[in-house]
């Protein structure tokens, strides 16, 4: 079986490593990976981003299946596109994918569907929002309607802060065209959950919980990435929490999608805030998350191709996953200046002592003069597993005191508070 996974980041490496894990029938591709990708698939020249440089590679390499890790890709109909050419591809319609592509689209359907969200106003017009804004109750939070790299979201407690991210995002354009609308939303408190299923477009079969850290700082200090480390599973999703999630959000989004002629293939991604309300959602993304595919695959025991297939084929209700119980906790090493300004091409060591202690992801990698170097803002995600989260972590960092490159930072409270708890 011959399978193609078009990306170039931790996740994809992630994907990667999970599909070669079963079956040494199998050959795996990846369009453009990076250097660690290298080690366990054939690497294709292209970018990610460009459909027509993806299906000319499928064509020629002709895939049984095509795996798409980001999210442009999937908003631009590559699925759509692949299909139309005659390849299986896993992933969400361009319809579909407006859930993460659109948000102004998303809130307005969580509210068709009555599925449990903050407050909010749109606004295609910046001097709408100054004036909304001149009255509004703080805190709030800004976010671009669009897709901005996972950095869009700007939570806001003074007015100023919320001017200044309105500013940003309409006027200065630093999102881009994400920055077209912004919505401007009531600020939910309460612990922060991502929740993942597989879909069939009907059916749908749950991944175990995880937990993100977005901001670049320790205690959550400083502008939002897109994410600097995560753990699962969420002691917090007890049994009870996790059946509303999936009766009150899950479960109501797939019915919507379908009911309005939109079924969802693929990966469903709930960013949720557990209140003392219950769960509402943040937002939605189609797709693998990431890092916390790096957290989730290393727990799948089943094998991830079959999952996969049965979503395509409509067959996921004869399916079931099997989770291992062990602890996971990945930790993102980054370039200096992430999220901001970065340099690349600096050299990174320790790599092989590190990896006999964790799971090693390369996101931001190239290989140069036979060097392994730095390529992106997040360089490598670094998972630790254990039987308890205390070790998870404490392996995790020690295999980061192993790595080094110039400028190289990362968080050092990921899943602290879980190991207090």
């Amino acid at each position: 079986m011959r399978i193609l996974v078009v990306g170039s980041g931790g996740r994809e490496h992630a994907l990667v490593w999970s599909l070669s894990r079963h079956g040494n029938e199998r050959q795996i591709l990846c369009l453009p990976g990076n250097a660690g990708i290298a080690s366990l698939a054939q690497c294709l020249p292209g970018h990610a981003e460009s459909t027509e440089q993806v299906l000319a590679a499928a064509a020629e390499v002709k895939p049984d299946l095509v795996v798409i890790g980001p999210e442009d890709p999937l908003a631009a109909g590559l699925v759509d596109s692949l299909e139309q050419a005659g390849f299986h591809a896993f992933g969400p319609s361009a319809k579909a994918a407006r859930l993460e592509a659109d948000k102004a689209f998303a809130k307005e359907f969580m509210t068709r569907h009555r599925v449990p969200t903050a407050g909010f106003e749109i606004f295609d017009d910046p001097a709408a929002a100054h004036r909304h804004l001149d009255r509004a109750v703080m805190p709030v939070v800004v976010k671009a309607s669009g897709l901005a790299k996972g950095k869009g979201v700007s939570v806001c407690i003074s007015r100023d802060q919320a001017h200044n991210a309105v500013t940003a995002a309409m006027e200065q354009r630093v999102f881009g065209d994400a920055g077209d609308q912004v919505l401007i939303e009531e600020c939910l408190f309460g612990q922060e959950v991502t929740y993942k299923v597989f879909c069939d477009g009907e059916h749908f079969l749950p991944m175990p919980p995880a937990q993100d850290y977005k901001p670049v700082g320790d205690d959550d200090k400083g502008p939002n990435t897109g994410g600097m480390g995560c753990y699962s599973p969420v002691p917090l999703v007890d049994e009870a929490l996790e059946q509303a999630i999936v009766t009150r959000i899950i479960r109501s989004t797939i019915q919507g999608l379908a009911s309005e002629g939109t079924p969802y293939r693929g990966v469903l991604y709930a960013g949720l805030m557990i209140t003392p309300q219950g769960p509402h959602l943040l937002e939605f993304n189609c797709r693998f998350g990431d890092p916390e595919t790096q957290v989730l695959l290393p727990r799948l025991q089943t094998d991830l191709v079959e999952l996969l297939q049965a979503c395509r084929e409509g067959r996921l209700r004869e399916m079931r996953a099997s989770w291992s119980i062990e602890r996971a906790v990945c930790v993102v090493a980054a370039s200096a200046g992430y999220p901001g300004p970065y340099k690349r091409g600096e050299t990174i060591i320790g790599l092989e002592r590190a990896e006999r202690l964790a799971l090693i992801f390369h996101a931001g990698t190239a290989r140069a003069d036979g060097r392994v170097v730095t390529n992106g803002g997040r360089v490598l995600g670094v998972t630790g597993r254990g039987t308890t989260f205390a070790a998870a972590r404490e392996r995790a960092y020690a295999a980061l005191q192993d790595i080094s490159f110039r400028g190289m930072h990362y968080r050092r409270d990921i899943a602290a508070r879980v190991v207090e708890h």
